[in-house]
């Protein structure tokens, strides 16, 4: 028995090393987990992510971390697609029937959100300065699992359309928040002290210094670069495409351009994000025809969706969470930025007269977080200000990391289903 799993070993370490086989098994065991789920009633993103921990380091150890790095292709590919489809909502007839009410709701569950959770991680009596941040990044959500939910449900109607818009305005505020608090923190845990009594002076010797704004520019440069770069995609992509009726030649022009532009961001640091769903608004708008270019990328979005949240799976690792300080810390982050974001959304729903549906379910659908803000935790990791600290505030740092993985994972289990459940619950409201 002992040889015979020990050839099994062996047999798996081979065939692990090869990306198509690790590739087919993500899919395969994604699917039927994908499958079962479904039939509780659960959304087949969650067996995805759980086809990924079952493959990955954490258990079987089929797909170790270095090939879910080779695998990073698939995952920018995934992200390009998905940001594409919601610029593609973002056409100027639905924009005006909104008006400011999607402004009003994601400004409300930003600001919500980021108060909620610095002042929760503070009363928990971790540092100001660090509780700052990671208020910060809890303002990000994960608009895959939103648009891979209702693709699923062929969901539409003004409720979707504000979900897409929120979702879509979340990511660039996030990046915005982010940008300022960091600006703000990083004079405070340079200064001599980082003591409560001390904040004040720490921000405005930032600001005098002008330190921090030179980081809010490079933020905002960001931001306007990626969506510059995105609507002259779009505009490319449109003049192409304006006069091809051959299905595979859109297909093989959109791609094209996605890669590219996806590409590009990347090498320069921009968002691949914001620039693709730039160029899906500049597509959108530039003519109704330019529909059929979404059309023909809706064949390649299940596997690409599959794969994306399996990969995601295979990253995580729950031993880690079980430590006495990133537990506690953990569940606050998330419980608080559950109440941020539900509370947020209702709050700016209010505010902005919106339907009840609106009121009730929205803020349920903006629990799921990934990419974004583990991006973002990793960019403190690797900042400046952060060797310039001390050991212990730089495990406070690794700390901030794991608190982030634990959100990460909490919620891409239990964000789809509870957002699967809000969007049917508020879609049967619209028609009744």
């Amino acid at each position: 028995m002992g040889e015979i799993l020990s050839d099994l070993t062996d047999l798996r370490n081979i065939m692990s090393q090869h990306g198509l086989f690790s590739t087919g098994m993500l899919l395969i065991l994604g699917y039927f987990l994908g499958k079962l789920m479904a039939r509780i009633h659960l959304p087949e993103i969650t067996g995805y992510i759980i086809a990924g921990l079952i493959l990955g380091d954490a258990a079987l150890g089929i797909i170790h971390q270095e090939m879910s790095e080779s695998l990073q292709i698939v995952t920018d590919v995934a992200l390009g697609l998905i940001a594409l489809t919601i610029g593609g909502e973002f056409s100027m007839s639905k924009l005006k029937r909104m008006g400011s009410e999607v402004v009003i709701i994601t400004l409300a569950q930003v600001l919500l959100t980021l108060i909620a959770v610095t002042l929760a991680l503070w009363l928990f009596k971790l540092p100001l300065p660090f509780a700052m941040m990671l208020g910060a990044l809890a303002t990000a959500t994960a608009p895959a699992a939103t648009v891979a939910i209702v693709q699923s449900l062929r969901a539409h109607g003004p409720f979707v359309d504000r979900l897409y818009g929120i979702v879509a305005l979340d990511d660039a505020g996030a990046v915005i928040i982010f940008g300022i608090v960091f600006a703000v923190v990083s004079g405070i845990l340079t200064s001599d002290t980082i003591a409560g009594a001390a904040v004040g002076e720490a921000v405005a010797s930032t600001i005098h210094k002008g330190g921090g704004f030179a980081i809010i520019f490079g933020a905002f440069k960001e931001i306007l670069l990626s969506i510059l770069m995105g609507g002259a995609a779009g505009w490319i992509i449109h003049a192409l495409a304006r006069n091809k009726k051959n299905t595979g030649e859109l297909m093989i022009i959109s791609l094209g351009w996605i890669f590219l532009l996806t590409a590009i961001s990347l090498v320069f640091h921009l968002s691949a994000i914001l620039a693709n769903m730039a160029a899906g608004m500049v597509l959108i708008n530039l003519s109704p025809r330019n529909h059929r270019v979404f059309r023909n990328l809706e064949p390649l979005t299940p596997p690409m969706y599959a794969l994306f949240f399996a990969i995601a799976g295979t990253e995580l690792n729950p031993a880690i969470f079980l430590k006495g300080n990133i537990l506690i810390l953990g569940l606050v982050f998330i419980f608080a930025r559950a109440a941020g974001k539900i509370l947020g959304v209702w709050s700016g729903a209010v505010l902005a007269k919106s339907k009840n549906n609106v009121r009730k379910y929205l803020g349920f659908c903006m629990l799921p977080q990934a990419g974004v803000a583990i991006g973002l935790v990793l960019m403190i990791q690797a900042s400046p200000v952060v060797a310039t600290l001390g050991p212990a505030q730089k495990d406070i740092i690794t700390m901030m990391v794991n608190i982030i993985l634990l959100s990460v994972f909490f919620n891409e289990l239990v964000g789809p289903p509870v957002s699967k459940m809000a969007i049917v619950k508020a879609l049967d409201m619209e028609v009744s």
